[in-house]
């Protein structure tokens, strides 16, 4: 009975590791209170989104975020030649499919179809349109998870780092221009846009 006392009172919730655990959460509690987020810097983000604006812009991305349903070609960015649609899912229709013509690897020779894993549009449900937009219309439909194919920020830096269709942008295949930036550069300002709270350029 004596030792039934004894084992009792060592792990009573009264005793000292309850005490030991209170000390604990309350210096947790003080660290959560003493922790700032990060400060904002609007003018940076700005600054870094206007930076990485011309890749958006330019026709190895546009030509796949165009305002209609046909996609776009070139560097003129005109409409698709044999009246490619976008379809349901964003791979065309019927027989008219993105698959019959691009293969999962560019074709070799001058102006030959480009390849990529999964080529294809953004289904018509979230187009993610960057044709004719402005920066700032195009700035605030990145940070809508409603524009922009449900993506949290930190999904969109991922997106533009390490997507492989996005990174075909800097392979092109033969007679096609890569954007002005690298693609280092270009994930960097947008994780620097991120970082420095998304503010969007006016």
């Amino acid at each position: 009975m004596e030792k039934h006392t004894m084992k009792s009172e060592r792990f009573s919730p009264g005793g000292a590791a309850l005490a030991v655990l209170a000390t604990l959460v309350a210096g947790l509690l003080a660290g959560v209170a003493g922790a700032r987020p990060a400060a904002r810097d609007d003018a940076g983000a700005r600054a870094a989104f206007a930076a990485a604006a011309p890749v958006f812009f330019h026709p190895r991305c546009m030509n796949c975020h165009p305002a209609g349903d046909r996609p776009l070609q070139g560097d003129d960015s005109h409409a698709h030649t044999q009246n490619v649609r976008r379809g349901n899912l964003g791979n065309g229709v019927y027989g008219m499919k993105c698959s019959t013509c691009h293969q999962q690897q560019n074709t070799p020779g001058l102006h030959m179809p480009p390849g990529a894993v999964v080529w294809r549009l953004p289904p018509p449900k979230m187009p993610m349109v960057f044709q004719g937009r402005t920066v700032h219309q195009l700035c605030e439909q990145l940070k809508n998870p409603a524009q922009n194919g449900g993506k949290t920020l930190q999904q969109i830096i991922e997106h533009v780092s390490a997507d492989k269709l996005v990174g075909w942008g800097w392979n092109p295949g033969e007679g096609r221009t890569a954007p002005p930036l690298s693609r280092p550069e270009f994930a960097n300002d947008i994780k620097v846009w991120v970082e420095k709270g998304a503010a969007c350029p006016e």
